[in-house]
């Protein structure tokens, strides 16, 4: 009986910027090389050294960390960040983006009230994705509730799958707090899911963006299905640390959601089957990658329900 073997796809485990809010950009990076993440995905916000390519490009340096990807400053709270234009913040992401290295920039689907940007988004990301090699890749919002009422504030919608865009982004806290299936949603993405936005949650209202494994979205299942289709984009940790009580408690949470995907991106099948690459599993008496993130991620787990007790 042929050996089984360990699939494990290209795609790089980036952690976004946004994870260490509201500590700033630079505990970022410092936070991301020390953990052992392949890189950072940046969100560009309030923080002007997120705004700053030079200021980012050293930092990349200094922690011999890439940075991955750049998300396009598309909040409510960025409305005045790198212009009130929409079609300049984009510009000026994919500047940045091919300046420092960045494979792919993020960006939301307008709100409804952003009329005329709405009307033209669809044509106006293609246009801009046949001008660079760098990926738009949009991703799927939600609809907004308040008690028993749903507005729908994203144009042309918040499921982006229902239009016609080159590359897309999956974020599964979006999808649960939209109450869709995140796997239904991947399916109709196809081979279009260019970027991999990883955090978990439970269905609330609010976009809770849960450490992958807390909460009810198929995180696992997800990851071990980018590593049998051997994905080729990031998959990058987005997930809300703001609750933690200290510095060694978000880098705590922060270890446990690295484990966690790098033990599901890691993806047993039989050596027969095409991957982009493979090794044999180790003896049982050594130590593998896969064994020793699924020690560490219970750890980390058992470590971060100790402190909240």
């Amino acid at each position: 009986m042929a050996e089984p073997v360990v699939r494990i796809p290209d795609a790089k485990v980036a952690l976004s910027t946004a994870s260490v809010y509201p500590e700033s950009t630079a505990t970022a990076f410092e936070i991301a090389a020390r953990l052992g993440y392949d890189g950072v995905e940046v969100m560009v916000w309030n923080d002007p050294v997120s705004q700053d390519i030079d200021a980012l490009r050293r930092l990349s340096d200094f922690h011999r960390i890439p940075i991955l990807a750049v998300h396009a400053p598309c909040l409510l709270i960025t409305q005045r960040v790198w212009s009130t234009d929409p079609w300049t913040k984009l510009q000026r992401a994919r500047a940045a983006a091919e300046r420092l290295g960045a494979s792919t920039v993020v960006v939301h689907p307008p709100f409804r009230w952003q009329r005329q940007y709405a009307r033209d988004f669809v044509t106006g990301i293609w246009r801009m994705a046949d001008e660079t090699d760098v990926r738009f890749a949009v991703e799927n919002m939600y609809p907004w509730r308040y008690r028993d009422r749903e507005m729908l504030a994203y144009a042309p919608d918040w499921d982006v799958t229902k239009d016609d865009y080159r590359h897309f982004t999956i974020d599964l806290s979006h999808a649960s707090t939209a109450r869709t299936d995140a796997m239904q949603m991947v399916d109709r993405m196809a081979d279009r899911l260019g970027h991999v936005h990883l955090a978990d949650g439970n269905g609330s209202a609010k976009d809770e963006h849960l450490v992958p494994g807390r909460g009810s979205q198929p995180c696992a299942e997800l990851l071990e299905r980018l590593a049998l289709t051997g994905f080729d984009g990031h998959v990058v940790i987005e997930v809300n640390t703001r609750r933690a009580m200290s510095g060694a408690e978000r880098e705590a949470d922060l270890a446990e959601a690295l484990a966690f995907t790098r033990l599901h991106l890691a993806s047993p099948s039989s050596p027969s089957s095409p991957a982009p690459r493979s090794a044999p599993r180790a003896p049982a008496s050594s130590q593998s990658p896969a064994s020793s993130s699924r020690r560490s991620a219970r750890s980390s787990r058992s470590s971060a329900k100790a402190r909240r007790r």
